[in-house]
């Protein structure tokens, strides 16, 4: 059976327009506005899910969905980063910053790499695409992170292409598997 999932990234919040690592910060109220807005263009499936977070779990209600959370959907772990501006990370620590910027493998805030957030999605992508009995299409607002790394996954890129794909805030990506193979058709804002 093919699966057809729908990833869609959140509206916006604080933490996004600061250039924060995500600390459980609400929509802005300009997000949840354009999150409502964005309704209609949004396809209704059989079932949703949604990365754990606030501002995933307030964009999925705006656009009226009933989603499912899955841990598996998580954004990074940016262990004892959470909750700082980039700018202040790398003010604070310059080599760490770099190194977590060209090595996936990285972890120096003490969260998750990259590479295992990758591992982690992949893995549930996979596991969606061998389910033969799931029901329809399927929809997922993910964190932006989570998004860029199911793509690297589907697309069999290297790890190093995380940071080339740029996840707008209500964008759609669109992808169709089955038995662990993928395909993509590039996404679009919601309108």
């Amino acid at each position: 059976m093919t699966v057809r999932l729908t990833l869609i990234s959140p509206a916006t919040s604080e933490a996004l327009r600061d250039v924060r690592f995500d600390d459980e910060s609400p929509l802005d109220p300009a997000g949840t506005a354009r999150a409502e807005a964005a309704a209609a263009a949004v396809p209704r499936t059989a079932r949703s899910y949604t990365s754990p977070s606030l501002r995933c779990r307030q964009t999925a209600r705006a656009l009226g969905l009933r989603p499912e959370p899955v841990p598996a959907l998580a954004g990074c772990d940016m262990g004892r980063w959470r909750g700082l501006t980039l700018d202040a990370v790398a003010a604070a620590e310059g080599e760490a910053v770099a190194a977590w910027l060209s090595d996936p493998s990285a972890a120096p805030h003490g969260g998750e790499s990259l590479r295992d957030v990758r591992t982690r999605v992949g893995t549930w992508l996979d596991t969606l695409s061998t389910l033969p009995d799931e029901p329809g299409p399927l929809t997922a607002v993910a964190e932006p992170d989570v998004i860029r790394a199911a793509l690297i996954h589907v697309l069999e890129a290297p790890d190093a292409s995380f940071w080339r794909l740029d996840v707008r805030p209500l964008s759609a990506v669109h992808l169709t598997g089955r038995a662990h193979r993928w395909n993509l058709r590039p996404g679009s804002p919601l309108e």
